[in-house]
């Protein structure tokens, strides 16, 4: 949700399959969408996570990277997505126009995974779209307004105003209804960190991996599963007395285990929950 308005903003995937249909067929309806600045942007995130953040052609990360087209234009290379790849600037110099069966001749297999991957379409971005729209119609089912948004419209309204990539941040611009200017100088976004739940090993281990005992095979103890936040009052005749908060590890026996973060480290007492 935004934290502007009461807006439920969803983004559905890092590329939109639909985008990528007008990317492949020009002459879909749309055309100001399709050949203004967003339309970079959509191309550009497509290709990042399709090719890894990574040049094809030597694997280099952490370069800037361009993009490249695998036949080039001077060649009759398209402007499809299926023709574009990742190349750093040295590597896109050096290929030039030549084609990238002379320029890869001496890596045969590096060439083949180009040639397969090009032709590979983001099979991730594919199975979100079975479910997106049954998302979209319990969302419209509250009653609240929804919007849609794409990866490459978050980035643009980002890269556009001028603001650092955090979570909290692309949360606020995702979708088409974000302001020109945004006040987030005055803004604490409240910062929520997920917790496990236990595991799924069949026994217990020591401090070695060595198993020493059976796991039991109920997770709830006196209402109360591991990991659970609790908030704890120890009566005054126990040397841990007092009023602790903090995440609960259960015992069959009642005595549970909580782990209270202080101003210096992480502390742990015991607590009867009987």
């Amino acid at each position: 949700m935004c934290y502007l308005c009461s807006t439920l903003v969803c983004v559905f995937a890092h590329f939109d399959m639909s985008t990528g249909q007008k990317m492949e067929h020009p002459d879909i309806s749309g055309i100001e969408y399709q050949q203004g600045a967003l339309f970079g942007y959509e191309v550009r995130e497509y290709c990042l996570e399709k090719w890894g953040r990574a040049c094809a052609y030597c694997g280099a990360t952490g370069v800037p990277l361009q993009l490249e087209h695998i036949v080039a234009r001077a060649k009759g290379g398209s402007q499809r997505v299926s023709n574009l790849t990742l190349a750093c600037e040295a590597c896109n110099r050096k290929k030039g126009t030549q084609d990238i069966r002379v320029f890869l001749a001496r890596d045969p297999a590096r060439l083949e995974r180009i040639l397969r991957q090009a032709k590979t379409p983001l099979k991730e971005a594919a199975a979100v779209n079975v479910t997106r729209w049954k998302l979209f119609e319990r969302l419209n089912a509250t009653g609240l307004p929804v919007e849609t948004g794409s990866g490459g419209l978050t980035k643009y309204n980002r890269t556009r105003q001028a603001l650092p990539k955090t979570h909290w941040l692309d949360a606020a611009v995702v979708g088409v209804s974000t302001p020109e200017r945004l006040r987030t100088g005055d803004v604490v976004p409240l910062l929520v960190r997920a917790t496990g739940r236990g595991h799924r090993r069949l026994c217990n281990v020591n401090a070695l991996g060595f198993p020493v005992s059976y796991r039991k095979r109920r997770k709830r103890y006196f209402g109360y599963q591991t990991g659970d936040l609790v908030r704890a009052v120890v009566p005054e005749r126990f040397a841990c007395r007092g009023t602790h908060v903090g995440r609960v590890a259960v015992k069959a026996s009642g005595y549970f285990t909580i782990t209270r973060r202080t101003a210096r480290s992480p502390m742990c007492l015991t607590a009867f929950a009987g």
